[in-house]
């Protein structure tokens, strides 16, 4: 780490960060509606984005600042498990294929803002919907929170906010403006202002890694030492665990992890509230259909990312904390001017999937919480009110959570977020096609692979810490390590489809369905669409 702070690097960031900034504020004119005042225009952009916006949106939205710093650390940690990330995000595409142009046209018919709005309508449960939100805002501010640990990285490696003696105000003050300025242009401009900002994070991050993967490799000798070298440190033994340090292939006792880990990841990653929140803004069904087609490009980035982790291991990048590798990395082997670049692209990439997180944990809160329970009778102009003040509380609780936590509490907050959401997917996902599950079925199974989940997630102990140390035990009857998340969901099934059946066999009431089949499949030109949106945002439901 280069002594002081990179003068260079920090100018490009904040030119970049200050560009980022006016097109936030700028977004608010752009595609204004006569009325803005309603969750359809503030949080979802008055759902009127074509392809490449929702293009650039969604891959904004799932490929972080985390993602960023977190997949290649992975691979800087452990070698190859750290891979699990690529295949997952292949196998999700052909998955939403199948479901998400359904979710768009039954939420665009009714004037669904969030997932919850949908299963409430599905099921007739407010205690569902309810489940479900309450599931979505605790799975999603985690996420917001490691956004935060992205910038720290970036700014930690470019010797901004002082050392470990320094006062927390003076060292944290640039992470308070960054947020800031993210609150503020969020609350004005609503989801317009990440879906602008993602064309440039985007563009940027696609940029530094064509670079990273061609002028590294170059100063390094070439992949074959890359890979060489990776695989002698991986080899080394690890004087706590008394184990090989990781592997490059990994090896037998670890491919039940591997495969469970990416399969659950897949089945979870559409179902956080800021992955359907990009999905609503798309101004028909054909849109999500021609992006789940095109969104594998970013697989395919995800993938040269990952190879970072092998390059800063042949580098000599010597870290106390993985999360800085790929940010010092870039520091030793670029230029100042582009490692500022590429800092910015991470930063950044920080800054679109927070604003897209805290507004959809805001929809969420408004519409399945405040409306449904404590004011029925909410005008459209206040649920816009209340979603934006919502906003800003969740990111200010998260950006508190990083400030007094340990980092690795935070991380260990969205392992856990990533079992608890993949319980809402029987719901969400078989209602879209079937309204025979049983609505306290569905909530009863919900609250067991919660439950499950939670307690087998705190039995985890890792060589750091006693609990809440990783994502994997053994699988119940199979006796081999699995994702925690994917068993959870196999005994939620489990339970919900034998409570349904009991309950269908005792004739337990059904609630109120007010779907129709062929609400499943229209689009925003079908008569029957275009005679709703008059009462998009306004609907009690």
């Amino acid at each position: 780490m280069k002594d002081g702070v990179n003068g260079v690097a920090l100018a490009v960031f904040i030119f970049f960060f200050l560009a980022v900034t006016v097109m936030g504020f700028l977004a608010s004119r752009w595609r204004r509606a006569e009325n803005e005042n309603s969750l359809d225009e503030w949080g979802l952009g008055g759902r009127s984005f074509g392809t490449w916006v929702t293009w650039f949106l969604l891959g904004g939205d799932l490929y972080t600042a985390y993602t960023f710093v977190a997949v290649p650390a992975a691979i800087y940690a452990a070698g190859a498990a750290g891979f699990f990330a690529v295949p997952y995000t292949i196998l999700v595409y052909p998955l939403i294929f199948t479901f998400l142009p359904r979710l768009w046209s039954v939420s665009h018919k009714h004037g669904y803002v969030t997932t919850s709005d949908f299963v409430r309508g599905r099921f007739g449960s407010k205690g569902l919907s309810l489940a479900v939100a309450v599931t979505g805002i605790l799975a999603t501010m985690p996420y917001i929170a490691l956004q935060l640990v992205g910038i720290q990285a970036v700014l930690d490696v470019m010797g901004v906010g002082g050392g470990e003696t320094t006062h927390w105000f003076i060292k944290d003050l640039p992470l308070l403006i960054a947020f800031g300025v993210l609150a503020a242009y969020t609350y004005s401009s609503g989801l317009r202002a990440p879906a602008l900002i993602a064309f440039v994070k985007d563009t940027l991050i696609y940029i530094v890694i064509a670079v990273a993967i061609i002028y590294i490799p170059i100063k390094l000798g070439g992949f074959d030492d890359i890979f060489a070298k990776a695989g002698d440190a991986f080899a080394q033994i690890n004087p706590v665990t008394e184990k090989p340090r990781g592997a490059l292939v990994p090896g037998e006792l670890g491919q039940w992890g591997y495969a469970t880990l990416a399969l659950g990841s897949a089945l979870a990653l559409f179902m956080y509230p800021h992955s359907i929140t990009a999905t609503l803004s798309s101004r028909s069904r054909e849109v999500i259909r021609r992006n789940t087609t095109i969104l594998p490009l970013y697989s395919l980035m995800l993938g040269l990312l990952a190879l970072l982790g092998f390059m800063a291991i042949a580098a000599g990048v010597k870290v106390t904390n993985g999360q800085l590798a790929i940010p010092q990395l870039f520091e030793n082997m670029f230029p100042d001017w582009f490692a500022g670049v590429a800092f910015a692209a991470i930063g950044i990439g920080a800054l679109v999937p927070a604003a897209i997180m805290s507004i959809a944990a805001a929809n969420l809160f408004t519409r399945n919480i405040y409306k449904d329970f404590l004011k029925p009778d909410a005008t459209p102009e206040q649920e816009t009110k209340v979603s934006k003040l919502v906003s800003l509380l969740v990111k200010v609780g998260a950006l508190v959570f990083v400030l007094t936590m340990d980092k690795t509490v935070a991380i260990n907050f969205q392992l856990l977020g990533g079992i608890w959401i993949l319980q809402t997917f029987p719901a969400l996902v078989g209602g879209l096609f079937t309204p025979w599950f049983h609505r306290w079925a569905l909530i009863a199974g919900w609250a067991a692979g919660m439950l499950y989940g939670t307690l087998a997630a705190y039995g985890v102990a890792s060589p750091t810490q006693k609990h809440f140390g990783g994502s994997s035990a053994e699988i119940p009857g199979i006796g081999e390590i699995g994702y925690i998340g994917l068993t959870a969901f196999v005994l939620n099934l489990v339970v919900t489809v034998v409570l349904t059946f009991v309950l269908r066999a005792v004739k337990a009431p059904d609630g109120v369905d007010e779907t129709s089949p062929e609400d499943y499949t229209a689009d925003a030109g079908d008569a029957g669409v275009q005679a709703e949106l008059p009462k998009l945002g306004a609907s009690t439901h």
